[in-house]
Formats: structure tokens, C-alpha cells, sequence
């Protein structure tokens, strides 16, 4: 059963679409690991070095720019109108799970995300915008696949 409130693909759904993405990454035996992204360098670290945000600091900035991306995308498919959107997100980790304590998870338990729109578009087309862009989020859904707490927070900002 489909669900009237999503969008139609923007893509055939019945040929494979498969993308490759590749990051290379050099770590010279610290915290420090410095990646190449196509041409662009990414470095992480731990807060004692601080050159760099932590690996899951930059898994909260990929939550919000795939985020970013998505609302884009919707939008022009609904020609909903915005002129900006403002993001934060919180996420909870116990570090016990990544210095080895058994039945501890390593990864986050909870992700509090605040998605501020900034828009005159009306409440029912802004629902429908999170119902698309939620459903759709690359990043969003591997945090719920990992079964993360997740709380979304959508506000509109009248322009």
C-alpha cells in the first residue's frame, strides 16, 4: 500500500541507480585520521588533540547536511518555498562502548535534532515536506537502522 503523502521517485524505481563513494584516509598511529574526500581534505581527532571534530561529531555533521540535501530536494519537487533552514543536533554516547566494555553499545544512544524552516508555506505542506525528507534521508535511516533514540524537532520560522 503506498502512502498518498509521498512524493513520486525522481528516478525510474525499476533500474538500478548504484553509486560508489570512496574516502581514503591516512592515521600516522594518533587519533588524528586525515581523508580525502574528491578533492577535499576531512580531518578527525579526539578532543585531547583537537585538530579536528571527533569521527561521531562528523556522523552528527553528516546527519545534518544529508538533511540538508534532502529538504532541498523535496522541496523542489513540491515547489515548496524557504529560504533557509537552521540545524543542531545532540547525540548521547556512553564511551565505555568504545573502550571495550561488553553490552555497552560504542555508538550513540539518543540524537536530539532541532530543524528550524524558514518559511510562510502552510502546515500541511510543511508535514508533508518532513514526511518526505524523513522517509528519505540516507543518513537519518542508517541512524535508525542502528536503532538510535531519534527525536526531530521541526519548527517554522515566518519570514
Amino acid at each position: 500500500m503506498t502512502d498518498p503523502d509521498l512524493l513520486a521517485p525522481s528516478i525510474d524505481p525499476n533500474t538500478k541507480a548504484l553509486g560508489i563513494r570512496r574516502v581514503s584516509a591516512r592515521n600516522e598511529a594518533t587519533t588524528r585520521t586525515v581523508m580525502m574526500v574528491r578533492d577535499h581534505v576531512v580531518i578527525t581527532d579526539e578532543k585531547g588533540l583537537n585538530t579536528g571534530p571527533t569521527p561521531l561529531e562528523m556522523a552528527l555533521s553528516s546527519l545534518l547536511g544529508c538533511e540538508g540535501v534532502i529538504i532541498n530536494r523535496c522541496a523542489e519537487a513540491m515547489n515548496f518555498a524557504y529560504t533557509a533552514v537552521d540545524m543542531e543536533a545532540d547525540g548521547e554516547v556512553d564511551q565505555r562502548g568504545s573502550r571495550g566494555v561488553q553490552g555497552v553499545r560504542p555508538y550513540f544512544n539518543w540524537v536530539r535534532m532541532r530543524i528550524r524552516i524558514h518559511t510562510d508555506e502552510p502546515q500541511d505542506r510543511l508535514d508533508r515536506l518532513v514526511r518526505n525528507v524523513e522517509s528519505r534521508c540516507p543518513v537519518m535511516n542508517l541512524f535508525k537502522s542502528a536503532d538510535v533514540d531519534l527525536e526531530i524537532k521541526w519548527e517554522r520560522v515566518e519570514q
